[in-house]
């Protein structure tokens, strides 16, 4: 995902971080000058989803204009038929299972 919040603020008029951080405030959220400048300037690490729904009637958008998908960046999950088969004619290997007592005392001799 891209952080995409600097060029919708700045197709609402809004240049600077801080006329960002009043906005924000007047509806009710009120942001560090640190965590503001990672919003701003980067791509926050974590954002809770009602700080989300604040910024995106403060900005007037969606999250889809706040968040823009990537997808060629993710690596992608080879599909079964593109792997090899497992040889069926292969052996199994036994393994065996020793009881155990769960206290770590040893069990009697057989």
């Amino acid at each position: 995902m891209r952080w995409n919040m600097r060029l919708v603020a700045a197709q609402r008029g809004i240049w600077k971080a801080s006329e960002l951080q009043q906005v924000f405030a007047e509806h009710g959220l009120v942001i560090s000058a640190g965590k503001m400048s990672g919003l701003w300037s980067g791509q926050p690490v974590t954002i809770k989803l009602a700080d989300l729904d604040v910024i995106c009637v403060a900005l007037d958008c969606q999250v889809g204009d706040l968040l823009i998908a990537e997808p060629d960046t993710v690596s992608r999950a080879v599909p079964d038929a593109a792997k090899p088969a497992a040889d069926a004619t292969a052996p199994v290997p036994i393994t065996r299972v020793v009881p155990r007592r769960r206290d770590g005392r040893s069990l009697p001799p057989r």
